[in-house]
């Protein structure tokens, strides 16, 4: 059982089987309720809808990232109320390239679920294979027991990422558009530039023209020439608040490069503490 892709035929045809629960992330940053009206006027069959702003974050101090995890006893009690169990397999899907998906499949794995994966290509690639489509509301399931197990990804917080400016023990990867990175524009945050030394990989690149995910073979060889010989392990991954870093630990998943973590507060935590200190340009 695949652990980080499902393609569109593969999951088509395991619709009406046991131990399935699929959800639908769909999201727009700019227009939150954009997902939920997206749902509502269709969806795979028996999808369940997740909202990233109100079911997947907690609550937002102005200090903690636009996107801060949820306790993982909460993100287990949702899981549970949905159904999952701890054989349920877990499909998640969105329409922007996976990078919603990919933020739920890394939630999951943090909760200590093995059985997940992303629907590779998302909505888009389910409508062009003119699979079934649905407007109905998901039937009613029974409680799973989905519990916070042991993590099956890491996390580093932001003070180990500033103490490792000074002693270098990681290398953090910074999945934002080059002009964000680069300090350029800043759409979504007040301060814009990057976090010293980290290097930049725009999530997009993970994906071919169709969206769906590029092979292992290309992400392995695109992340290498990126990295270097570093250690996987030693890679941590940031964004703008945590969600379009998941699609690059995703993608060296994929390619084989296994063990990268998670920095959760990412650029929207680091910039909201004016003593961190801010890089510019290349």
């Amino acid at each position: 059982m695949t652990t980080t892709l499902i393609s569109a035929s593969d999951l088509a045809a395991r619709l009406q089987g046991p131990d399935l629960r699929i959800f639908d992330v769909r999201h727009d940053l700019a227009d939150h309720a954009a997902g939920r009206r997206a749902y509502e006027q269709g969806h795979i069959p028996g999808a369940r809808y997740l909202d990233h702003e109100t079911e997947l974050a907690a609550a937002r101090t102005g200090k903690n990232g636009r996107h801060p995890l949820p306790a993982r006893a909460d993100l287990a009690a949702l899981m549970a109320a949905h159904g999952v169990a701890p054989r349920t397999l877990v499909v998640a899907y969105d329409a922007s390239g996976g990078m919603f998906a990919a933020h739920l499949w890394w939630m999951l794995r943090w909760l200590g679920h093995e059985r997940v994966a992303v629907l590779d290509g998302g909505w888009q690639a389910w409508t062009a294979a003119g699979l079934p489509v649905s407007a109905d509301a998901p039937p009613a399931v029974p409680a799973g027991q989905a519990a916070a197990g042991v993590p099956l990804v890491e996390t580093v917080d932001a003070e180990a990422v500033l103490a490792n400016l000074s002693r270098p023990a990681f290398t953090v990867l910074d999945a934002r558009a080059a002009n964000r990175y680069r300090g350029e524009v800043e759409p979504m945050d007040p301060v814009a530039g990057h976090i010293p030394g980290a290097l930049n990989r725009p999530n997009g690149e993970n994906l071919r023209p169709d969206g769906q995910f590029k092979s292992p073979a290309e992400l392995r060889a695109e992340f290498t020439a990126l990295l270097g010989e570093r250690d996987p392990q030693t890679v941590v991954h940031q964004c703008g608040s945590g969600i379009t870093a998941c699609h690059n630990l995703l993608a060296m998943e994929i390619a084989g490069l296994s063990g990268s973590r998670l920095y959760p507060g990412s650029w929207s935590e680091w910039c909201s503490d004016p003593a961190r200190p801010v890089a510019t340009g290349a």
